[in-house]
């Protein structure tokens, strides 16, 4: 019987690959960063308004062009279902899974339209729609042990060079409307790079375009066949293909496999609505009826309350609320949204200084005002974005306190609040946490000379060091020995620290005594 953790799971992609032949099993994808963490679901909600949505509509009488999946059905080109048993098997594997393959496509549901839209408008294959089932069962907040992230799985460096942004106030590859058209324009660039070939378009999406390139080189020198199967490629590149051939065949072939595929109206459950400028998330969210968890649910890239300084200025929102929101947007009084005022520098400010008093950033600072280092000059003018008023944040402060929860509960970053021991200096402490003294002064707005004292609190930001089914294979326990330290145990397992300390009940400063016995994860995370 599959456990709870394979039935929700949804990651980036297997670890250790695959090597099946006709007559063995795919083993169950790893479960995602939310449920390892033993945390609620975070799409509960966002399902319970998709079926309150969906429950207005009418439903097509059979699957067909009229509906969703129907639509995306007839666009499929490149699957292959016959004679090839690695597809067979994942195909097999998904139908004898039909709780998973609910829980995954009602995830799917309020994106679908979207992507198949986008798909159409590129006029790509249809298949691409059930890629970010493999990437990540359509969970924004997977994270790999690769640091991909997002619903399509983008690792920073390949994010940013496809125009996605990522900063402090938000990530762009977990919102799933941006993602998309960037995950899309990759792989039509990719199809096109490799001759119309999706498979070999699907292996650089996973492998690394120039990986591929260089395989289909050496085997050209070597007078070799240069098609997928006969390229040198990781194990891991190796399964992922066979793993969308197969979905695609299990929804092709969908009574040959007993899979009841849903009947959706072909039109969209959510709208994007722009915003003028950095905005009160919370406030608006809370004007319109949302509740924080489907704010966040349905935007999922938010990291803070506020949209990001440098953009992009929008919100997802249930199709129902979009007219709703757009006369808010009209209407919308000024301290919703984050104005920027002009400031003459004075003697003593610094960026730094002046990001902490306006409740904003270095970076955002230099980006808006096209500044290219720290420096500053006094009588210097700079545009700052103003405070919202505080009269009216307090009236929301249970919200952004619920907000701030939810995003630290479900996005892998996870932040350290650090007290100051004596004799600690910024070196110190950037060294016990294996981060670097510039980002800690950065996520403290510390000057370039700012001393620290004793007592004073510390923001650490400790990124994952690996993604979810990272412990070490059947170890659930450790004893701790003589020298040890909670960054070293950490690293040796390749678990987080933060999950280190929360598994424990620990706090950054607690001090390990030889002997002592540390949990280094769930039962869940054993067991992948």
């Amino acid at each position: 019987m599959i456990s709870a953790a394979a039935l929700l799971s949804g990651c980036a992609t297997l670890s250790g690959g695959l090597a099946l032949n006709q007559h063995e099993a795919p083993p169950p994808p790893p479960a995602p960063y939310y449920l390892r963490a033993k945390l609620d679901d975070p799409f509960a909600a966002i399902e319970q308004a998709t079926r309150r949505l969906g429950a207005t509509r009418q439903a097509p009488s059979s699957v067909g062009a009229s509906d969703l999946w129907g639509r995306t059905i007839e666009r499929f080109e490149f699957a292959q279902c016959n004679d090839f048993p690695k597809a067979e098997a994942w195909a097999k594997w998904f139908a004898e899974r039909p709780e998973y393959m609910e829980r995954v496509m009602t995830r799917a549901r309020p994106w679908l339209y979207d992507i198949v839209t986008e798909i159409e408008r590129r006029d790509l294959p249809g298949e691409l729609a059930l890629l970010p089932v493999v990437e990540s069962a359509y969970d924004p907040f997977a994270y790999s042990h690769g640091r991909a992230a997002g619903t399509w799985q983008f690792v920073a460096a390949t994010a940013r060079s496809h125009g996605i942004e990522i900063n402090d106030h938000y990530d762009g590859r977990r919102d799933v409307y941006v993602a998309t058209r960037a995950a899309l324009g990759y792989l039509k660039q990719l199809n096109q790079r490799f001759d119309g070939d999706w498979n070999l378009a699907l292996a650089a999406y996973n492998g690394g375009q120039g990986r591929v390139g260089r395989a289909i080189a050496r085997n050209q020198r070597a007078k070799r066949p240069t098609d997928w199967q006969s390229l040198a490629l990781p194990r891991e590149t190796k399964a992922y293909i066979p793993k969308l051939h197969g979905l695609a065949c299990l929804f092709q072939q969908a009574e040959t496999y007993g899979l009841n595929v849903p009947r959706w109206p072909y039109e969209p459950l959510v709208a994007r609505v722009a915003l003028p400028g950095p905005t009160d998330v919370v406030m608006f969210a809370s004007q319109l009826g949302l509740t924080m968890d489907e704010l966040l649910a349905l935007n999922p890239g938010l990291n803070r309350h506020l949209t990001s300084p440098t953009g992009p200025h929008h919100l997802i929102v249930p199709v129902e609320l979009s007219a709703k929101a757009e006369r808010l947007v009209e209407t919308w009084p000024e301290a919703g949204f984050v104005r920027y005022s002009r400031v003459r520098v004075a003697s003593g400010d610094t960026l730094s200084t002046l990001a902490q008093r306006h409740d904003t950033t270095t970076e955002a600072l230099k980006a808006h005002n096209g500044l290219k280092g720290d420096l500053i000059r006094v009588g210097q003018t700079l545009e700052i974005p103003t405070a919202v008023a505080a009269t009216k944040a307090s009236d929301y402060t249970d919200r952004y306190e619920e907000l701030a929860g939810l995003q630290a509960r479900l996005i892998p970053a996870k932040r350290i609040d650090h007290r100051v021991r004596p004799g600690e200096s910024l070196w110190v402490i950037a060294r016990r946490y294996r981060v670097s003294i510039d980002d800690l002064k950065r996520w403290n707005n510390l000057g370039q000379t700012h001393l620290i004292r004793p007592g004073q609190r510390l923001s650490v930001v400790l990124e994952p060091e690996a993604g979810p089914a990272s412990v070490t294979a059947g170890a659930t326990r450790y004893v701790v020995q003589t020298g040890d330290s909670l960054w070293a145990i950490a690293r040796r397992h390749r678990i987080p620290l933060a999950e280190l300390l929360e598994h424990n009940n620990l706090t950054p400063e607690t001090v390990l005594q030889p002997g002592q016995t540390l949990r280094l994860g769930s039962s869940t995370s054993s067991a992948e």
